[in-house]
């Protein structure tokens, strides 16, 4: 059975939520960027539906706060060859803690 699929997120909330994670990145000079990140996939995956289920996010910023610290250390010890690969890991974090609300 088709259900639908839909994203319900509104201009003036998305735009809020930007100004929001902006001002922690920028105030703590770029420290907090995980802040920033979880408050702008939570904002987006919140507001998603696939198949008529809503998601949820779970990912806390000190789950990725000490994620980040790893791939930077990597990226530096490597030369930042590792940096290819920080795109692809944030994407498995984010997706590891994306779920269905049952």
């Amino acid at each position: 059975m088709y259900r639908e699929s839909y994203f319900d997120g509104g201009l003036f909330s998305y735009i809020g939520h930007v100004l929001l994670a902006t001002f922690i990145t920028v105030l703590t000079f770029g420290i907090c960027a995980p802040w920033g990140v979880c408050i702008m996939y939570n904002w987006k995956v919140k507001h998603t539906v696939i198949d008529g289920r809503r998601q949820y996010f779970d990912g806390t910023a000190m789950q990725l706060f000490g994620n980040w610290i790893k791939w930077w250390f990597f990226t530096i010890i490597t030369f930042g060859i590792y940096v290819f690969w920080l795109n692809i890991k944030v994407t498995q974090w984010i997706t590891k803690h994306t779920h269905f609300i049952d």
